[in-house]
C-alpha cells in the first residue's frame, strides 16, 4: 500500500531589476528595501534543494493543507486530496 510523504524543498531564482539612479549603492539599497514597488527585468530558476521528507497520513495532509491554503479551507476532503502526486513505483 502506498504511503503520503511532504517533501519539503526551498527553490532558488536569480531575479535582475533594471533601476535607473546616480550609483550602483543606491540601486541595490532599493532592491533590498523594495516594498513591492520594482518591476522585475527577468527570472531564471536555478536549482530546487530538499530540505526534509517525512511520512505524514491523511488527517495530517488535511491539516497541513487548511494552514497552508486557508483561503481553500471550505473544500471538501476530496477536492483537497486531489493536490496529492500519484505515482507509480
Amino acid at each position: 500500500m502506498s504511503k503520503l510523504f511532504l517533501v519539503e524543498t526551498v527553490s532558488i531564482y536569480r531575479m535582475r531589476y533594471v533601476i535607473e539612479t546616480e550609483n550602483a549603492d543606491h540601486a541595490a539599497d532599493e532592491v533590498v528595501m523594495n516594498n513591492g514597488n520594482l518591476s522585475e527585468f527577468s527570472q531564471k530558476h536555478l536549482d530546487e534543494i530538499i530540505s526534509s521528507t517525512r511520512e505524514i497520513d491523511e488527517a495530517e495532509y488535511l491539516k497541513i493543507f487548511n494552514v497552508d491554503n486557508d483561503y481553500l479551507m471550505n473544500w471538501s476532503d476530496d477536492q483537497k486530496f486531489k493536490f496529492i502526486n500519484r505515482i507509480e513505483d
